[in-house]
């Protein structure tokens, strides 16, 4: 599963872009919702929890935490903007 990332989250993870394992070689639990997925990504780059808020979209469209995520979903991390 590949995540598009945004702002200061890409600056957190250090790249544009961040493959998530579809199976469970490493031993963690495979994010199958949008919840799920934060938990994931919070646990592996702990700098996100610092983060106000975090909106992520599936397909194009924000998506709510119980929502299902698949390995061919586009899949982006959304983080706080400001603007002028």
């Amino acid at each position: 599963m590949t995540i598009l990332l945004f702002g200061i989250a890409k600056d957190i993870v250090g790249s544009p872009t961040l493959s998530v394992p579809t199976s469970s070689v490493t031993g963690k639990k495979i994010p199958k919702t949008v919840g799920e997925l934060k938990t994931f990504l919070s646990g592996t780059y702990p700098e996100l929890n610092k983060l106000s808020s975090m909106a992520v979209a599936v397909n194009h469209n924000y998506a709510e935490d119980h929502e299902i995520i698949n390995s061919y979903d586009e899949i982006a991390l959304i983080p706080p903007v400001s603007g002028g």
